[in-house]
């Protein structure tokens, strides 16, 4: 059943940021070159900065007894792969999804980063067969602040529906029309010139 066709947490991400990304990089195969937007260049070199900040001070403040790090998951049963910045397996036993950005947190939760960590805990719910009930997320920026997320059933629904509408596209080869953006995101966009928005 390893032939499963999948898609990535990354790609629910860029989804939720804009239904067209999986259109052009999906559909059409028309690469991102990520690597030329200074935006997802500075969040890549968190990775390395991750090991000058002293992870056992976050990880005892969340009540954790082990970690496990970069720890690539795949699941047949929700189509998705991705890599998780630290499992933490918490003192109650419960295991959790711990990511790094490299952003300030600003008064609220960025929805990407919720949902990001929602399908990263289905990804250890089905890999590990265990209990997953939070997940939290490092901002780097905000002097290594730490949010837990309380994920709920109504959530993990959510995040498969995500899941389920990408595939929707990827299938029927569908453009996305009619979709509410933020024009500001646009500037940025590495499809900007290929988009009719």
């Amino acid at each position: 059943m390893d032939d499963v066709e999948k898609i990535t947490v990354s790609d629910v991400v860029e989804y939720m940021y804009c239904p067209r990304f999986v259109y052009f990089e999906r559909v059409l195969g028309i690469p991102q070159h990520e690597e030329k937007r200074e935006k997802v260049r500075i969040g890549r070199e968190i990775h390395n900065l991750k090991e000058d900040i002293n992870k056992n001070y976050i990880r005892k403040s969340i009540n954790s007894k082990l970690k496990y790090t970069n720890v690539y998951l795949s699941s047949n049963k929700y189509r998705i792969v991705g890599v998780i910045d630290e499992i933490l397996v918490k003192k109650d036993s419960s295991y959790s999804p711990l990511d790094y950005k490299f952003a300030e947190y600003k008064s609220k939760m960025f929805n990407t980063h919720k949902y990001q960590s929602i399908l990263y805990g289905l990804l250890i719910k089905d890999n590990y067969n265990v209990e997953v009930n939070k997940g939290y997320i490092v901002y780097v920026r905000s002097c290594n602040l730490v949010k837990e997320i309380s994920f709920t059933e109504k959530d993990f629904k959510k995040s498969i529906d995500f899941v389920n509408l990408i595939f929707e596209i990827i299938e029927n080869e569908e453009f996305p029309e009619n979709i509410k953006v933020n024009k500001r995101k646009c500037i940025d966009c590495c499809y900007r010139n290929v988009c009719c928005m």
